[in-house]
């Protein structure tokens, strides 16, 4: 119980710096959000469109969302340099990828009788996108943009140790505090395993 006391001081005592913390990474996530939002709904629509391109686009997709963040970070640092600039695109390049596969996986299970239904009526095929595609395939879509939020706001945290803000900071600087003998001991334990 002592313990949760002493956070609660911490975060009572450090208030303006825990809320700048916060007002960054919000900031950071939101721009990258923004960025892949819009790239990987546009990517997933013209892919749906283009059933050639979609192996490729979705292949690449995949192939930057398995490099792991810190690497990613690293690489694009000698094109971007240090900062919210690197952060950002490489945040972008991560969710790039949920959206991009749920918009296509979204608009390719609307079933064809609808289709082929809207194009008995006259329906062009920017009408068919537009008011049968993506409102049906809105809940995988959906579903695509809150994994894409939430993985954005959890990676964000790791942009701090290439210089830009956010709550990462925190993490950064609470680090190199020394730890206590039994956790250390239970690290090393949990590490041989």
């Amino acid at each position: 119980m002592s313990f949760l006391k002493e956070v609660i001081q911490l975060y009572v005592e450090r208030k303006d710096w825990f809320l700048e913390l916060i007002a960054a990474h919000i900031g950071l996530s939101l721009v990258a959000i923004l960025c892949a939002g819009s790239i990987g709904l546009l990517l997933g629509i013209w892919i749906s469109e283009h059933e050639k391109a979609a192996g490729p686009v979705l292949g690449v997709a995949n192939v930057f969302y398995t490099i792991p963040s810190i690497s990613l970070l690293g690489m694009l640092i000698p094109f971007l340099g240090i900062g919210n600039t690197t952060a950002v695109a490489a945040l972008t390049i991560y969710g790039i990828m949920p959206m991009v596969r749920n918009t296509y996986a979204g608009i390719k299970g609307v079933s064809e009788e609808i289709i082929l239904a809207a194009e008995a009526m006259g329906s062009t095929r920017m009408q068919i996108m537009w008011k049968i595609k993506l409102p049906l395939a809105m809940g995988v879509i959906i579903a695509g943009v809150r994994n894409m939020v939430v993985m954005t706001i959890s990676v964000a945290a790791i942009a701090s140790f290439i210089g830009a803000g956010g709550l990462g900071v925190a993490i950064y600087r609470g680090i190199p505090i020394e730890i206590s003998p039994v956790l250390r001991d239970l690290i090393t334990v949990i590490s041989c395993y």
